[in-house]
């Protein structure tokens, strides 16, 4: 009976320090990430890249593979939010940046709305950027 409650016990252990070691890896909340613009400006005209990174507030550092789910570009900083261009992902250049390709058809403050899914968390990023065109 002595081994039989000795190999209970230990057993009660392992899954204790199991259960522990699991709750140490804990994830940020999302409200700890963010997005930030690579650059607030760019060009007016076609075919322009907009670069993001998103952000751990807590680290400082980049977080790759979320999964955006909604972009939206439009000019509703200048009080004309019924001009919306499209928005075209593109190719990240370095893991935590996210490229977006659109048309800015005159100069002024845009707003690139996104929706992102970080892995591990529950709920989602939402941003609102403000990106300059110029002439």
């Amino acid at each position: 009976m002595t081994s039989f409650n000795t190999s209970r016990a230990l057993g009660a252990a392992l899954i204790g320090l199991a259960i522990t070691g699991s709750a140490s890896v804990a994830h940020a909340e999302i409200k700890n990430y963010e997005f930030q613009l690579v650059q607030p400006t760019v060009q007016a005209g076609a075919d322009r890249i907009v670069a993001v990174r998103l952000i751990d507030k807590t680290s400082g550092k980049a977080v790759p593979d979320a999964v955006i789910f909604a972009t939206r570009l439009d000019m509703a900083p200048d009080g004309m939010q019924e001009m919306v261009t499209k928005v075209t992902p593109m190719p990240g250049t370095e893991p935590g940046t996210y490229r977006f390709k659109a048309s800015f058809s005159m100069a002024g403050r845009w707003q690139l709305s996104l929706g992102a899914k970080v892995q591990g968390e529950t709920g989602s990023v939402d941003s609102k950027l403000v990106v300059t065109a110029e002439k």
